[in-house]
């Protein structure tokens, strides 16, 4: 079994000294971080809503909404 703390590595506190984790340490000083844009995720309301005003802008038709709202999370999440 792999000890999961090894391979992230932690952050220690002793008194005043902070130890950084071993991957900070070893690298140049950076940590790894996720490539995941800083713009929070659109909530279930949020696409809801848009989803609605695309509904209504194409006249309020019937029979698409499947399209409407992958349309409205495209838009939101930037897909």
């Amino acid at each position: 079994m792999i000890d999961f703390m090894k391979i992230i590595g932690r952050k220690t506190v002793k008194g005043e000294k902070t130890s950084a984790p071993k991957a900070v340490k070893a690298g140049t000083g950076k940590t790894k971080t996720s490539s995941v844009a800083s713009k929070p995720a659109a909530t279930y309301e949020e696409i809801a809503r848009r989803s609605y005003e695309i509904y209504l802008e194409r006249g309020g038709e019937h029979g698409h909404a499947e399209e409407d709202w992958a349309r409205a999370e495209a838009e939101l999440l930037g897909s």
